[in-house]
């Protein structure tokens, strides 16, 4: 790693922005209109993280989820509801713009990657930090494999060209963490998001930050 990270790629959900609602909102609504049971809104942030199709797996009662057709229209349905819903209660965390605005009056490059749909986070992210200016901001593409492969990130690092090792993964999961190790950056855990420090340490996080501007103490110029 290098003494000074020159570049910080964001997981969104549980890291950037509080979606859990807008899109907890969206599974249960669809789930109910097929008479399955829902879930407290809460039990969302164990569930998201791998992909819009792992959600809908997790959702779905066990025997619902082994039916590959029915995972598959049941996930269509939420994806497309939540697309109109996306941006209804979804907020930044607090600190968040202003880690932001610090990192960029730094020169630091910003990008985000996140497992959900790609046709939405660029439009979530924007209209959440419409100030602020990223580098890139990239969802799940079809031909693209989630995080953890860290496949997706890497490309950022290759388009970006500055070197995995100048970069920093802030992310709230376990998944998070793996895919910057394993892309070659230095992993950081969000302790204000949705998993816990156990499941961030075991994927290998090199430190968990308390509050978003802790990140900061990661760099030489922080003031």
């Amino acid at each position: 790693m290098s003494s000074s990270p020159r570049a910080v790629l964001f997981d969104l959900d549980g890291t950037l922005a509080d979606t859990i609602e807008d899109l907890g909102g969206a599974f249960n609504s669809v789930l109910a209109s097929r008479g399955y049971p829902i879930h407290p809104i809460d039990q969302y942030k164990t569930k998201v993280g791998n992909g819009f199709i792992t959600l809908t797996q997790k959702a779905l009662p066990p025997e619902a989820a082994a039916d590959q057709s029915l995972v598959e229209a049941v996930n269509a349905e939420a994806e497309e509801l939540y697309s109109k819903h996306f941006l209804d209660l979804t907020r930044p965390f607090p600190e968040v713009p202003k880690l932001l605005t610090a990192l960029r009056e730094r020169n630091i490059i910003l990008a985000v990657l996140s497992n959900k749909p790609d046709r939405m986070v660029g439009v979530i992210v924007h209209a959440l930090f419409p100030g602020t200016t990223f580098f890139i901001t990239e969802g799940n593409k079809p031909f693209m494999p989630h995080k953890p492969d860290p496949s997706a990130a890497l490309a950022i690092v290759a388009a970006s060209g500055i070197p995995a090792s100048d970069w920093v993964f802030v992310g709230d999961s376990g998944v998070d963490m793996k895919t910057g190790r394993a892309a070659g950056m230095l992993p950081l855990g969000a302790a204000w998001g949705y998993r816990s420090r156990q499941e961030m340490t075991e994927g290998g996080a090199a430190g968990l930050l308390e509050t978003p501007m802790d990140l900061l103490k990661y760099f030489n110029c922080a003031k």
